[in-house]
């Protein structure tokens, strides 16, 4: 009993710690005379970290959140930064640009001038479309295998693009077609990454030929892994790895743990570092990620195994462009997704190796921190025409 009652005080501290940081604003200053300043409505505690934390964290939008801001004081402009769940904020100077990722936009705009220029820094799809394709899926599961699954991915109602004058989106065209029903001038940023993997020149392509990853983070139906774990289990000639937070959706493990755990071609990892050299070596054994998630604003486990030169098999709501080199679902279902893992196995030898460097390549390209920082300096530039 003593230890179930600590647990809720360990938690109780650790949220109230939580919020207590979220509530912080923190103010930075350029190292010129100032210009004017900006507000940053997004993350607060990459502003805590060093340099190294930084670099080496997980998740994109850390690194790009510090960026954001970097931008502007590297153009003699004060920043203040509050994170996006802090609801308490009121402006006490005055703003030449605000920019929201969620709730605040709509919440600050009656407080700012109105000369202050908004922008929504748009991370996923939609709540509309987001929601409603969460419950099409789960409710398709339902239907499938008869039972009904906790949602993990609903969106708060929210109408920042509404509040907008202009979005900043990280997705492609998915995305954007999204939001595009409010006409705001809608600009794409090209999603970062976390990490850049060379190119695996030694990766013996025959032997993978057949093998392929799911790598996802919370929202195990939203993302796709009950389609593929079933499409996978149906065919025994190939090889599913999947790396992801399976064991902390309890009721996902359950329904899904012969596929998981019991079925011979299906190798469950759980959660995994991909900095990790056993990350690494699973990049080397697989061909392809196969990752049909019903909505996403810029799916970074995508971006991440690209950059290994992984081929991608996705959805269209995924929301990363994979050009000629790789398979986009023409629908999520299970029937086609074995067959695009077919039809990626059976090319020839040359074909695969083409495909993946063309994957590798086309990530060095368009998704690292310097395209990321050069786009978005380039939209401050050109199209809010701040010097």
């Amino acid at each position: 009993m003593f230890k179930w009652h600590w647990q809720l005080i360990k938690r109780y501290i650790e949220t109230t710690s939580i919020y207590r940081h979220q509530q912080k604003q923190i103010s930075l200053k350029p190292a010129v005379k100032v210009k004017g300043n900006v507000l940053l409505s997004y993350l607060s505690s990459p502003f805590q970290m060093s340099e190294e934390q930084l670099l080496s964290y997980t998740h994109t939008n850390y690194w790009e959140c510090v960026q954001i801001a970097r931008t502007f004081l590297d153009r003699g402009y004060a920043v203040d930064v509050i994170d996006h769940k802090n609801q308490h904020f009121r402006p006490n100077r005055q703003y030449v640009c605000c920019i929201d990722i969620h709730r605040n936009l709509e919440r600050l705009s009656p407080l700012l001038l109105p000369e202050c220029i908004k922008i929504l820094h748009i991370t996923g799809a939609h709540w509309l479309f987001q929601n409603q394709a969460e419950y099409t899926r789960l409710l398709a599961l339902q239907q499938r295998r008869g039972v009904a699954l906790i949602p993990r991915r609903i969106a708060p109602a929210i109408a920042g693009i509404e509040h907008a004058d202009y979005a900043t989106i990280l997705g492609n065209r998915f995305t954007m077609e999204t939001f595009r029903y409010a006409g705001k001038p809608l600009y794409r940023i090209p999603l970062s990454t976390t990490i850049q993997y060379p190119w695996p020149k030694e990766k013996d392509f025959e032997a993978c030929r057949s093998r392929f990853l799911w790598l996802g983070s919370r929202g195990l139906v939203h993302k796709g892994l009950d389609l593929v774990l079933e499409a996978f289990a149906d065919m025994p000639e190939y090889h599913l790895t999947v790396c992801g937070p399976v064991q902390k959706e309890q009721d996902f493990e359950r329904a899904y743990y012969r596929e998981l755990y019991q079925t011979p071609n299906i190798r469950t990892v759980g959660w995994v570092d991909v900095t990790s050299s056993e990350f690494q070596q699973i990049l080397k054994t697989c061909i392809g990620l196969v990752y049909p998630s019903c909505s996403e604003g810029g799916g970074g486990s995508i971006v991440t195994c690209m950059h290994a030169g992984l081929i991608p098999l996705i959805s269209y709501e995924s929301s990363v462009d994979v050009g000629e080199f790789g398979i986009i679902f023409q629908h999520s279902s299970i029937e086609h997704i074995q067959e695009s893992v077919h039809f990626i196995s059976s090319r020839p030898l040359s074909e695969l190796r083409q495909r993946s460097r063309a994957a590798w390549e086309f990530a060095r390209t368009h998704h690292t921190r310097e395209r990321f920082a050069e786009e978005y300096r380039k939209f401050v530039t050109d199209v809010l025409h701040i010097p």
